[in-house]
């Protein structure tokens, strides 16, 4: 299976760490993301985050291409809890020490009420394993968000764990997978009408 990974574009709330927070597109997201796949639709289907920085996104696309289009709850972004909604900037006056450990190692420590990183890995791949079984041989677009891309992508190219926060997802950022037996990700380079973005935007 031939997976294109999207991130959503811009949102309304801004820069900081977005997990469950539901807040939607701003104009520039909604030019970058159109940007990022182009005029072409080389896929059978769009699955998409049910968040709606992701799903509004993928609803327009499905339906001017005419493909079939399915939300999935293991594609959304990691819950961070109470940091949830706070910048970076924010979280070194009051939590600068535990900040510290989450961006050294996100596997290692975990935000106060926020979701394991253990837990967001095993329910990501779980979700792309069952896609794989159901779309083996089909290209498939997959709408999501920064969290996901990082950690397929660190899968992808055989990073260590703690290294997962260091792979740079740019908003409407589109990056090829190939997903074989066994979860086996490679890295794929899309064709010339989808341009990758790549910023250094993180946890948004």
């Amino acid at each position: 299976m031939i997976v294109d990974l999207l991130r959503h574009g811009e949102t309304e709330l801004g820069g900081g760490l977005r997990g469950r927070i539901d807040d939607a597109l701003t104009e520039r997201g909604w030019q970058q993301m159109r940007a990022a796949v182009g005029p072409v639709a080389p896929w059978q289907r769009v699955v998409s985050s049910p968040l709606q920085r992701c799903a509004a996104f993928a609803r327009e696309l499905a339906a001017r291409h005419a493909l079939p289009l399915q939300l999935d709850d293991g594609l959304r972004e990691l819950d961070f809890g109470a940091w949830d909604g706070r910048s970076a900037a924010e979280l070194m006056e009051t939590d600068a020490e535990a900040l510290g450990l989450f961006w050294n190692d996100p596997y290692a420590f975990t935000p106060p009420g926020g979701e394991p990183l253990s837990a967001f890995e095993a329910r990501v791949l779980a979700a792309i394993e069952r896609l794989h079984g159901q779309f083996a041989g089909q290209e498939v677009l997959l709408v999501t968000h920064g969290g996901v891309m990082r950690l397929l992508l660190a899968r992808a190219r055989g990073l260590p764990r703690s290294d997962l926060l260091q792979v740079e997802v740019g908003h409407g950022a589109l990056q090829r997978l190939r997903v074989g037996a066994g979860l086996r990700l490679s890295e794929s380079s899309t064709d010339g009408s989808q341009a990758c973005a790549r910023t250094s935007a993180c946890g948004r």
